[in-house]
């Protein structure tokens, strides 16, 4: 459930928990707990901390005029919040209020509060128009192993049928000719033969990367244009990071004269998704057939062993060196 999201910091006798890409299921309170060497020495602090998650809504009523929009959590941030206003994917004018009045069937309305612009609410429609126009992603943030592959999705709607389609990335949008028509991904040569659209009912629009690469690391947006309309949002879109593989010592098993048994685990900055399998090499040559990301392996001087994902085996880990982890006897230092 917190895979990857979760780091944990001590400082003397201060000791944090850091939770990253927050998530309403996170709510729950939460307590520290540490443990003695005396007998009956547990020790858990109460209450705890309440943490509550929750995300901007836009609530829209009906009054006198017409149709009231109001943007509305569980949480304020401060005070007396400021708030930002995007119709249909741009920033209104004149912000700051929680709540306006507007009657167009054609526009999706979205709020966030200053400051914190990333973590804007759903595009909705006024009640009575189904297919207004709007994006909505289905996951802002994506971290994947290089090597691997990432579906980067949305949901999006229009009154017309749409005349084209594209994904397209912000951070190559510079290279083009024309920056404020970015190009289709798939005629990138970055992303040549690496690139997939899947499109389903119910207006959902999948991109596809394969073989990811370090320097695919970007926000990736989803445009449309129907006869009269272009979605130009500047809402951001889905930030993607991949990183690279890592070999970590995790434990020392045993000790012997000529060699040294460790275990050793491979990871990334990134939480992998199920059913991940690795491979693992000890100088250039397979070694281990259980596909876990952790393993038991035998040191000798000058061993070498790194990891992989299986079916990405030509992005290996950085190798790591047995006098390079570890100074553990005369043989290794």
């Amino acid at each position: 459930m917190y895979s990857g999201r979760v780091t944990l910091s001590h400082d003397k006798n201060i000791s944090t928990l850091r939770i990253s890409d927050l998530r309403e299921s996170d709510s729950a309170q939460y307590k520290f707990s540490f443990t003695t060497n005396q007998p009956g020495g547990k020790y858990t602090g109460s209450p705890g901390v309440n943490l509550t998650v929750t995300d901007l809504q836009v609530k829209v009523s009906r009054n006198d005029h017409g149709v009231e929009l109001s943007c509305q959590s569980r949480c304020l941030i401060e005070k007396n919040p400021s708030y930002i206003w995007y119709k249909s994917g741009n920033q209104m004018t004149g912000g700051g209020f929680s709540r306006f009045e507007d009657n167009n069937y054609d526009n999706s309305y979205s709020c966030a509060f200053t400051r914190y612009e990333d973590h804007h609410s759903p595009l909705i429609c006024l009640p009575g128009s189904k297919y207004c126009n709007r994006v909505n992603y289905i996951k802002r943030r994506i971290c994947s192993p290089k090597g691997s592959s990432v579906n980067i999705s949305c949901i999006y709607a229009t009154n017309k049928n749409p005349e084209s389609k594209l994904w397209f990335s912000r951070d190559r949008s510079h290279q083009w000719k024309n920056p404020s028509q970015p190009e289709d991904l798939s005629k990138d040569s970055q992303y040549s033969g690496r690139v997939q659209v899947l499109e389903t009912t119910g207006g959902r629009s999948t991109l596809r990367i394969s073989d990811l690469r370090e320097r695919d690391s970007s926000e990736y947006h989803f445009k449309f244009t129907t006869q009269g309309f272009e979605w130009r949002s500047v809402l951001p879109g889905i930030t993607v990071t991949v990183t690279a593989l890592q070999v970590e010592v995790t434990r020392i098993i045993s000790v012997h004269q000529f060699d040294t048994e460790a275990e050793l685990k491979c990871l990334s900055s990134c939480s992998p998704a199920d059913h991940v399998s690795y491979v693992w090499f000890k100088n250039k040559q397979e070694i281990s057939k259980q596909q876990l990301s952790t393993v038991a392996v035998n040191f000798s001087p000058g061993d070498i062993v790194s990891c992989a994902l299986r079916g990405h085996e030509d992005h290996q880990s950085p190798s790591l060196s047995s006098k390079a982890s570890f100074c553990i006897s005369d043989s290794f230092c």
